[in-house]
């Protein structure tokens, strides 16, 4: 396990920055969106305050769990999606999920933005 875990969200991005972070550095891909609103029911519940429903689609169910065991609760965390409205989407649900599964129980997470990845990223990381 990891002491500080990047989670990114393709995997030649954590390819490309894990080469520059040393062992105290797990990098990882979300693979894109890791939530999404089902597509069988309305998706919000209008009783509920209009409350989205959010599932984990089969195809991230490996993903998240694989998210899941690299945290301990000496991990820190770092969400290091896209700027973009996709990336930070990406982010919060990622935030979401595994808070509410209770992982980042009590965890410091970082929101961490790259616009060039470069040997330099170690000092904006660590």
């Amino acid at each position: 396990m990891a002491k500080n875990l990047i989670i990114v969200e393709s995997p030649a991005k954590a390819r490309t920055i894990s080469k520059f972070l040393g062992e105290d550095y797990f990098v990882t891909a979300s693979m894109g969106h890791v939530r999404d609103l089902p597509s069988s029911v309305l998706g919000f519940d209008p009783e509920n305050d209009f409350a989205p429903q959010y599932e984990i689609p089969k195809d991230k169910k490996k993903t998240v769990a694989e998210l899941k065991k690299q945290i301990n609760s000496k991990t820190e965390v770092y969400l290091a999606t896209d700027e973009d409205r996709e990336g930070e989407a990406i982010s919060w649900h990622l935030y979401e999920l595994l808070k509410k599964r209770g992982t980042l129980k009590n965890k410091k997470t970082h929101r961490v933005v790259f616009h060039e990845i470069t040997k330099q990223v170690r000092s904006a990381i660590g």
